[in-house]
């Protein structure tokens, strides 16, 4: 009878082992209690989350080259990744070019963004990077730019936002490389766009430097 006992129990035991095995890893709390974990597919949009920039693009026609790239971040958490192609290599926002060269900011999400809050972080980027005065003339087109995301509920990782200046066209901005039907035709907005990720007050300091292509400083990288 012992015996069978004893067999009965190395059984329960071998099963109990096979079944843990099949159980996906989990991370422990301090107090040692397990989380809840959720198995999550990877979308196929996440297979270009971490893809390098292309070193040339094409904006209206004309060649542009990456003159640099980084991550956006917010607190710890990694918001999208971000490029700046120009017509010719640049250091400083004052250098961006004017209305004559082609010019593109790629966008690329590294977790899910809100896309009307996203139109409204551009807004407010601008109007932090500007006087009253200059941000209240390029009011409206911020206003259609912002409009723009309304039809998207939320962008997903490895979705992609460009805002390009094509010369004679004005700012085309494109979600999930699908570009708006309207352009937004003054060259001052796109400049004041640019501005966000490159003016005197940037969304993301180490991220301004990364996409000037110019090593940060110790006074810029403790900033953010």
């Amino acid at each position: 009878m012992s015996q069978i006992v004893r067999h009965i129990t190395g059984l329960l035991i071998a099963g109990g082992l096979v079944a843990a095995a099949s159980l996906p890893a989990v991370a422990r709390t301090e107090g040692g209690a397990a989380p809840e974990v959720k198995q999550v597919s990877m979308a196929p949009s996440q297979m270009g989350v971490h893809a390098p920039f292309a070193e040339k693009v094409q904006v209206g026609g004309r060649t542009v080259t990456l003159n640099g790239a980084g991550i956006r971040y917010k607190a710890v958490f990694q918001v999208y990744r971000a490029a700046l192609y120009t017509e010719k290599p640049l250091q400083q926002y004052g250098d961006l070019g004017g209305a004559n060269e082609s010019k593109r900011i790629h966008l690329v999400m590294l977790r899910e963004v809100n896309a009307n809050e996203l139109g409204g972080m551009f807004i407010r980027g601008i109007q932090e990077n500007m006087d009253k005065a200059s941000a209240a003339r390029l009011m409206p087109a911020m206003l259609r730019m912002s409009a723009l995301f309304n039809d998207y509920k939320k962008l997903e990782p490895g979705d992609s936002v460009t805002l390009d200046w094509v010369p004679g066209k004005g700012t085309v901005v494109s979600v999930r490389g699908v570009p708006a039907s309207d352009s937004m035709p003054e060259a001052q907005f796109y400049h004041a766009l640019a501005g966000i990720w490159l003016g005197a007050t940037p969304a993301d300091w180490k991220l301004r430097d990364a996409m000037l292509g110019v090593k940060a400083t110790t006074d810029t990288a403790n900033r953010n």
